[in-house]
């Protein structure tokens, strides 16, 4: 591929400039999670689009997943991981397996590549400064012959009150907060929190202008077989239908059910992005054309 000429740059610039001074100063939440956290050149693509948002002057707030590697440190321990819904089964061995992943490893890890590449960026965990306060999450789970019952998941929690303070912080001294989502409960106990979920409260919580959703798929399809399907906005009015037809399904619901949640709480925007596309990011709030999928009020 050939290189783009000076003029062609100078055209790109101009085509982002409504979109700079639109954004400047706003917050943006992404929750960042899936093949862009694994594979390195679109975790560099990743980092590096926070870190050109920071310098035009909004603020993002990068808040993390970590499945996947916390699965994989859990089989080299020899302790066999369980799903209920979707929800990875925590008991209090596994719970110190994630705090130690998300909070220890994956955190800083992304902490020092940021800095690395010229930002400026503090690791918290909904622990600090009381960030995240959890209570203990229950499962419902239909049995073979109908009946609903609920499971006991372990350690696995919902955010029950956000304090930002401590984010709000850093971001007027100009810092980029990444965030791991584990919370603590009324005890003092570790809770292991649904980074989505989490994304969508603390952006309801800071009154963010974008929240954006990292994902593995295109954003929502109308055929699934069709890439060329994408429905790139989606009303919350609509929802609804669009579960019913089987068009949204499996884990997008979970998240689109969290971009409603953050919509009803006054966030303007949230959109659900392709991170396997090299600065999904900046595409979606520097051009006009976008990608994914916008799902609004």
């Amino acid at each position: 591929m050939s290189a783009i000429t000076p003029g062609e740059k100078a055209a790109i610039l101009v085509e982002a400039l409504p979109y700079i001074k639109k954004f400047s100063g706003k917050t943006v939440v992404i929750k960042y999670g899936g093949h862009a956290m694994t594979d390195p050149a679109l975790k560099k693509a990743v980092l590096t689009d926070v870190v050109l948002m920071k310098y035009v002057g909004i603020h993002p707030v990068l808040v993390h997943g970590g499945g996947p590697e916390i699965t994989g440190l859990l089989k080299r321990l020899n302790i066999e991981s369980h799903f209920v819904n979707g929800l990875r089964v925590t008991d209090r061995e596994t719970m110190e397996v994630v705090e130690m992943t998300l909070a220890g490893k994956i955190n800083k890890e992304l902490v020092t590549f940021l800095n690395g590449i010229g930002g400026k960026a503090v690791g918290l965990c909904g622990k600090d400064a009381g960030l995240f306060l959890a209570r203990r999450k229950t499962e419902q789970v239909r049995q073979p012959d109908g009946t609903v019952s609920t499971v006991d998941i372990g350690f696995v929690g919902e955010i029950e009150q956000v304090n930002p303070e401590i984010v709000d912080t850093l971001l007027k001294e100009s810092y980029i907060p990444v965030i791991a989502p584990v919370a603590a409960g009324p005890e003092g106990e570790s809770y292991n929190i649904n980074a989505d979920h989490a994304a969508g409260e603390l952006a309801v919580a800071l009154g963010a202008e974008k929240l954006v959703i990292l994902t593995d798929v295109e954003g929502i399809l109308r055929n699934r077989q069709d890439k060329d399907s994408l429905i790139s906005v989606v009303r919350a009015i609509d929802v609804p239908g669009l579960i019913a037809e089987g068009i949204i399904e499996g884990g997008m619901i979970p998240k689109v059910e969290c971009c409603l949640a953050a919509l009803s709480g006054g966030v303007k925007t949230t959109h659900i992005l392709d991170g396997r596309v090299p600065h999904s990011i900046l595409l979606e709030v520097f051009t006009d054309r976008g990608i994914g999928t916008m799902v609004v009020r």
